[in-house]
């Protein structure tokens, strides 16, 4: 049973699911998976719960490229700079670059959540000897009391300057490989479309 719960890093861990807003809250969380599950088999299984995971019908999360453009998803360019430090001095130059460019910058608000999260309760950094439900539950009450904080004050100093290194594996949408294909398609058009907007946004703000 340890193996199955060492993770790709090669230490043990569970696998925690997390859909994250933007005023740094936590929307959804599954915790409990092991460490070497691959994603698609945890949002499969979130997305299967009667109170599971629901992405409503025409908003979408930002999601890692290593995951794939899927209905509700939306991942950055592959082959185009990503990372701020890729791009050095130099702005974009076109509107894939520019669409990377600022899928990177939201990327933040996860890593942040995860770092105050991981600051704020230092148990979920400590070698756990607990059994392993009780393990589970710690995870989802850390969220729940973050969620209460941030709630009634999230002024919290601890919200300040953290960006730290997170595990988090943002959302993908899976279904049947067909269904895959054809919403991965409608998806990416969707990707260009905001791209170009973007694009041509930002080409007109800087002629001027």
């Amino acid at each position: 049973m340890q193996g199955r719960f060492r993770s790709r890093k090669g230490g043990t861990t569970q696998n925690v699911l997390a859909a994250i807003t933007f005023d740094l809250k936590f929307a959804y969380v599954l915790a409990g998976w092991e460490g070497s599950a691959h994603d698609s088999r945890i949002l499969s299984d979130a997305l299967s719960r009667p109170r599971g995971l629901r992405i409503p019908e025409g908003k979408y999360y930002l999601a890692d490229a290593g995951y794939g453009i899927r209905i509700g998803c939306i991942t950055p360019y592959r082959g185009v700079r990503y990372h701020l430090k890729e791009f050095g001095a130099e702005g974009p130059e076109n509107a894939k670059e520019l669409f990377n460019l600022r899928h990177s910058s939201l990327r933040i608000t996860v890593e942040r959540v995860f770092g105050i999260l991981k600051k704020r309760f230092r148990v979920l950094d400590a070698e756990p000897f607990w059994n392993f439900q009780t393990q589970v539950d710690i995870v989802l009450a850390c969220c729940i009391i973050h969620n209460h904080i941030m709630g009634v004050d999230p002024s919290d100093l601890l919200n300040q300057g953290l960006y730290e290194e997170s595990e988090f594996d943002s959302i993908i949408q899976t279904l049947t490989e067909r269904e895959e294909r054809q919403e991965a398609r409608e998806w990416s058009a969707k990707r260009d479309e905001i791209a170009e907007t973007m694009w041509t946004d930002y080409m007109a703000r800087n002629i001027r």
